[in-house]
């Protein structure tokens, strides 16, 4: 099984979201192609109710324990409740550019 579907299966079954995106953001990155090192979690979960973000990110880390310690280098969190998420007026903010220098290819 994939990284990406680890991640996916793993979020799912520890916060059943109501949105959840995962992204492999590794092409944007200097590293081989086919990675599966730069991932971008948007979810949406009732689960975050009253936690503060970094509860939230301390609680998706524990979830994800095993598939990062299998060589995901970045995970980019956009983690909101239900109602932060229907307030916003565009879903997740977008990823910047790799500063990390040249692209592999």
């Amino acid at each position: 099984m994939s990284l990406h579907s680890q991640i996916e299966a793993l979020l799912t079954e520890h916060f059943s979201p109501e949105v959840l995106s995962v992204e492999n953001e590794s092409h944007q990155h200097a590293v081989p192609p086919n990675s599966e090192t730069h991932f971008k979690v948007v979810m949406v979960a009732g689960a975050f109710e009253g936690k503060r973000r970094v509860g939230r990110h301390q609680a998706v880390y524990g979830a994800l324990d095993e598939p990062l310690k299998q060589g995901v280098h970045a995970l980019t969190l956009h983690l909101y409740t239900p109602d932060e998420w229907q307030s916003r007026e565009s879903g997740a903010p977008e990823s910047p550019p790799c500063m990390g220098g040249s692209r592999a290819g």
